[in-house]
């Protein structure tokens, strides 16, 4: 039997058990070997030998956001050689700014690899969340330092503060205040991962960030599934010009974790299950009109769809959910995705395993 049979016929969830009764990450080993299928074939398709994560329908480039994803998953499969892999290869081409902070981006086929020396905030916050969780799992304390140095580095360059004088996780360092305000990307405030550095490295403002994003979700919520952007303006939230309003590719994140960040209740949640429940029939939608609730666009692609049932199993608080098996073939993006529901389910919504 190949691997591909394998994973068929397990549903490569066989084995991957809960960390506890609440989402966290203090012995995330307990994450068991049924998943290592997966993470091979992920390894393979998405990783090169150096340690470079690959978005291949992105220009075959690689970012910040890409290698701490990468980083958090050999660390949760306790593969701590591909760990060290990852880091150093994102040390070397990411790590060239004069703060602990990553380039956003890095292309293979321009002589300048790195156009840009901007960060991505979501891609150093899980590079932070993957450095403290793999100094536990490896007993490496220099791991630590470095991912209280990120953290440090977020709080004092990427928090924007707002007229009643609450901070919000801005989306870099540069770029995404207005005359007005702030563009804000409501999926970039992963809340279980600023908690848990907010409360290693005493950093109270990003739990406060945090709270505040689930916040403005909420917000959101009551008018409609979470857009990818918004321009938060004198405590006005508004559709920002020249960014997406509709529910996309970034925004499908958010239910995701919220979900595995122990907040499934959340109403974001259901507002993105009820919208995906009017998708055609083997297929999950990939935009989604704020305003109407239309479906503009369509995958049949394993990843959307694994978010997409389980934010409906969450919501609608099922036993049992319909996540599909993995699917090795499918591009970085989605795939990387259907890895964490995969983990999100086991921490945060038992009751939802596949049937």
């Amino acid at each position: 039997m190949n691997r591909r049979d394998l994973m068929r016929h397990t549903g490569a969830f066989m084995g991957l058990t809960a960390l506890g009764a609440t989402p966290g990450w203090a012995q995330p080993d307990r994450i068991t070997i049924g998943m290592a299928n997966v993470w091979a074939a992920w390894c393979d398709a998405n990783l090169l030998s150096n340690g470079r994560v690959v978005d291949g329908p992105q220009q075959n480039s690689s970012h910040s956001e890409g290698q701490a994803y990468g980083m958090l998953l050999a660390t949760i499969m306790g593969d701590r050689r591909t760990f060290e892999r990852m880091d150093v290869w994102t040390r070397v081409n990411l790590g060239i700014r004069s703060d602990e902070l990553l380039a956003w981006r890095w292309l293979p086929d321009t002589i300048e690899h790195v156009p840009d020396l901007n960060n991505a905030s979501d891609g150093d916050l899980f590079r932070a969340w993957a450095l403290l969780l793999a100094s536990r799992r490896f007993e490496i304390p220099e791991y630590r330092e470095l991912s209280g140095a990120i953290a440090f580095d977020l709080a004092n360059s990427c928090i924007f503060t707002t007229e009643d004088g609450e901070p919000l996780l801005m989306p870099a360092s540069e770029g995404f205040t207005t005359e007005r305000g702030l563009i804000f990307n409501p999926c970039y405030s992963m809340p279980l991962a600023m908690t848990e550095l907010a409360t290693e490295f005493e950093l109270p403002v990003l739990a406060r960030a945090a709270r505040n994003s689930v916040e403005i979700a909420r917000q959101l919520a009551d008018g409609g599934v979470v857009p990818d952007w918004v321009e938060i303006a004198q405590g006005e939230l508004i559709e920002p010009e020249g960014f997406s309003y509709d529910s996309g590719f970034e925004a499908m994140r958010l239910p995701l974790f919220l979900i595995w960040s122990g907040l499934g209740d959340h109403p974001a949640v259901k507002r993105y299950a009820d919208a995906q429940a009017r998708a055609p029939e083997g297929t999950v939608a990939t935009v989604i009109n704020r305003s109407s609730g239309d479906i503009v666009s369509t995958s049949r692609e394993a990843g959307y769809k694994s978010i997409a049932a389980l934010s409906a199993c969450t919501a609608n608080n099922r036993i049992g959910s319909e996540i599909p098996p993995y699917a090795e073939n499918e591009p970085y993006y989605p795939s990387t995705l259907q890895l964490f529901a995969m983990i999100a389910q086991a921490t945060a919504s038992p009751m939802c395993i596949p049937l």
